[in-house]
Parts: C-alpha cells; structure tokens; sequence
C-alpha cells in the first residue's frame, strides 16, 4: 500500500510538495482554505469584467532559475512574457533609470555609474548558478563554489551597510539600486536588504531576467495542480485548518507525514509539541506588512518618461534617500507620505490582461504589521507624480490592507507576505537554528512555506526541501532528477 500524505495550504511550495511527494509515489491530498489553489499566486477579477489581477505575487525573478521548476519544466509548460527591461525607478522631471537585460544598455544609461553598475551586477549575473546552488538551500552548510558566493557576499557588505554612499555617484543609479533593495521590506540600509536586493538585480541581468506568466500568476498553480492530480493527487478546497488537533500521526485521514505551507504557528497547535520547539517558534519574528491596490484603467499609464511604457516592473519611491525613508520609517512604525510603490503593469506586454486598449495595475505600499490603511490615495499620488493624468484614467480600484491580507492569508502574519522579517540573522534561524529545519518534532510533521529556507520567493523550493527531509527521513532518498527524468 502506498504511503500517504496530507499538504496543508496550495500556495506554491504546497503544492509542489505534493507533486514531489506524489512522484514519489505517495498517495497526497492536499487541502486549502480558500475556494481556489494558489496562495501566493492567484488571479483574479478583482474590480472589473475582463480585468485580470494577480491578487498577491506578480512578476517572479527567481521562478525560472529555480532549481525546482527547472526540473518541473515550467518553462516549457507555461507562456512566459520575457520583457527586454527588467525594472525603472522614474525620478522628478520626467527623469528615469531602467534596469534592461542588456547590462551594457543599462550602463550606458547610467552615464559616469555605467561602469560601478557592471562591476556590482555581472560576475553575479554571470555565476547566477553557482549563487543559487548555495542560497536555494539550507545556509548552514559549506558553499560548492565559494568563490562565487564570497563575491555575492561581499557586494551585500557594499551596499548593505554605509559603505553604499560610496558605490555610486548619480541619483539615477542610486535610485535604481534602492528601488531593488526595498523589495525585502527592511530598513535601509541593512544586509537582509542588500541579500534579496542585489540577488534580484543580478537576476535583472541574467536569462530571462524578471519574466512574469502570460494569463497571470495563477498559472503556476493551475500547472502544479493538473500535474498532482495526473499523478493520483487529490486537492479539497474550503477547507481550513485552524488546529492540528485531530492531525496526530493515529489520525487516519492525515496519513504518514502532514506537511505545513502555512506558518509554523500552525505548528504550534499539535498536541504533541514539545515545549522547547514552541518556545524556539514564538521567538521568530514576522516583519512589517504590505497593503496592496488594483486598478483597472481605462487605457495606458501616461508616464513622463516614454520608456518606462514599455517596463512592467517600476519602483516608485523618488531618489535613494527618499526610498530609505520611506522604508526606515515603516521599520519605526510609520508610513511615509511619499511611500516607496512597488507597481507592476503587465498588461503593457501582455494583452490578455485587459480588454483592449485598457490597462491594469498592480501596487503595494509597505505599513506596519496589522495595518487598516487603505493604500488607494497614497499609491495614486506616487504614480500622479511621475505620470501626470494617471487619476483620470482609474476606472476601478480594489484595496486590501494589511489587516484585510491576513484574514484572507492567516500565513500572512500581521499581513507579512514574507513569512517572517527578512534579516541576516532570520536566514539562517528559518524559523528555527537547525540543519533539518523543514523537520519538526512532532512524529511525521514538517514545514514547508516560506518560513523555511530557502524563504520567500517563488521557487516552490522550500516544498521541494522539505519533501526531500521527508524522503530521507523514510529510507527513500531522490533527487529532483529522479523525481523529473528528462
């Protein structure tokens, strides 16, 4: 009789969990809370007919380079829209920096800081590989290419502590490098922020750069769930789990292992947690939040800055000091006038998004944990400032705060759609300080979300991880290349 397993929540590492375990030829259910699979990549009609939304995660750098779905071919399974320009950070006057693939395009686009930009971003762009098989794994272990790993280590010192006044001389590079860098929702500066920051540039430059699904994100999951339940995978949905009361390795419905992609909170409701275990969860920390809006619109953004037509990704936030502020001032518990926006215009190169001739956008403000601000006003004026006319073309809006983020997520802790601060100190205590930290106490039990290493991002990496603990742990070791031949 085949082995069984229970997956608590489809978000992507759920659900590639149990696609691995399923190949592996247990017998797996997964269940979920809400009425459709996706967590952290699902699209929606979120304000109008025919306006499609990507209701959390947007546009995915670390998708296509992810050790996982490279084996799982995701590439080849979905459609994927390959902008020529990575990012922009517009600045006052009609003014811009742009990220594009092409390094020596960006360089020449940054004038006396084209060649400091080359010297941070193309041995990482070049070695993303080499990066990726230390950093998409448990760090507590020796790096099998450590030369390229200290380079990487060594660009997070530089522009992760005050030696970043010292990397470039123009706003527009500066500009361009904090718009990156605030993605981790962490003071500036900081290594947490510097970590994800430089390793999401040196992706802006290397293969398919910041590629998003065409149709939205929801793809992702739609391709992991058709290939579970070819595999004999069964996925209920409207089912939540508040209690692991009942999900005991006697309960016969759990199966042989139970894997978590959830909050390791969740964990902490077993009835057999040791109190050690419990103590070491409560010590982990969760971050600040983030408040999102959509719009529907009723034609293009009207940027000042004609390319920035053509770039789905623009960071809105002013120069670097204004970007540092508005992240510092989230760190302190306040939320800048002039927040820093992280928008996403899909749409400009993927019609499917939006009847034609109409647009959508995507965009979140970072606030403090359990925030109710409604982020419309706030996101509207950032985008009015660098694309005069933009109020007038909003046909629709939809808001979710972060208090909002995490009735509909309770993963989301407080609305932190990271599973947990991003700090150096957290990259290696994810949640816990352990070798095997996808591997609970409790008999049977693992975590598989994006509180585990490798963290946040979609890579279904975690889920991959912890399956690969499980497999272990049963005397049944594989690799992916044994899970995905060919």
């Amino acid at each position: 009789m085949a082995p069984r397993a229970t997956v608590i929540g489809s978000g992507p590492n759920g659900l590639a969990a149990a696609v691995a375990l399923a190949r592996a030829g247990y017998a797996v259910r997964v269940v979920e809370a809400s009425t459709t699979v996706g967590g952290g990549v699902r699209t929606a009609e979120l304000t109008l007919p025919g306006f499609r939304h990507d209701v959390c995660s947007a546009v995915h750098p670390a998708a296509l380079s992810s050790p996982f779905f490279r084996a799982f071919g995701l590439r080849a399974r979905i459609d994927w829209v390959v902008p020529d320009a990575s990012y922009g950070q517009p600045l006052d006057g009609g003014r811009a920096a742009i990220a594009w693939r092409d390094l020596d395009r960006t360089a020449a686009g940054l004038g006396r800081d084209g060649d400091a930009w080359r010297a941070l971003v193309r041995p990482l762009a070049r070695h993303l590989d080499d990066i990726l098989e230390y950093t998409s794994d448990q760090l507590l272990r020796l790096p099998r290419h450590p030369v390229a790993v200290a380079r990487f280590g060594a660009r997070v010192l530089q522009t992760g502590t005050a030696l970043d006044r010292l990397t470039f001389s123009t706003p527009e590079a500066r500009a361009l490098l904090a718009g990156v860098l605030a993605h981790a929702n962490a003071p500036l500066p900081s290594p947490g922020a510097a970590a994800s920051g430089v390793f999401l540039a040196a992706h802006g430059h290397a293969g398919d750069g910041w590629a998003y699904p065409r149709g939205g994100a929801q793809r992702i999951a739609d391709e992991l769930a058709a290939d579970l339940e070819a595999h004999g995978g069964t996925i209920e949905t409207g089912v939540r789990v508040d209690t692991l009361d009942g999900f005991d390795a006697g309960d016969p419905t759990r199966g042989d292992v139970l894997l978590l992609d959830t909050s390791p909170r969740l964990a902490l409701t077993h009835p057999s947690v040791p109190p050690s275990y419990a103590r070491a969860i409560a010590r982990y920390r969760y971050g600040p939040a983030a408040a999102k809006v959509d719009f529907a619109l009723d034609g293009p953004i009207p940027w000042a800055h004609a390319d920035l037509a053509h770039v789905p990704t623009v960071h809105l936030g002013g120069t670097a000091a204004e970007v540092a502020a508005s992240e510092n001032a989230v760190a302190a518990g306040r939320v800048s006038e002039r927040p820093y926006v992280l928008s996403v215009q899909p749409s400009v190169l993927d019609a499917s998004r939006a009847p034609e001739g109409k647009a959508v956008l995507w965009a979140y403000i970072h606030v403090p944990a359990g925030s109710t601000l409604d982020p419309t006003e706030l996101v509207t004026r950032q985008v009015e400032r660098f694309a005069p006319g933009f109020r007038d073309r909003i046909l629709a809006s939809h808001a979710m705060s972060a208090a909002e983020r995490e009735a509909y997520n309770p993963s989301d802790i407080g609305g932190d759609i990271l599973g947990g601060a991003f700090t150096m100190g957290q990259a290696f205590r994810r949640p816990v300080v352990s070798l095997t930290p996808w591997r609970t106490p409790m008999d049977g039990v693992y975590l598989a979300s994006a509180s585990t290493p490798p963290g946040p991002g979609v890579t279904g990496m975690a889920g991959w991880l912890a399956v690969r603990q499980v497999l272990r742990d049963a005397g049944a070791p594989a690799s992916l290349e044994d899970l995905f031949p060919g």
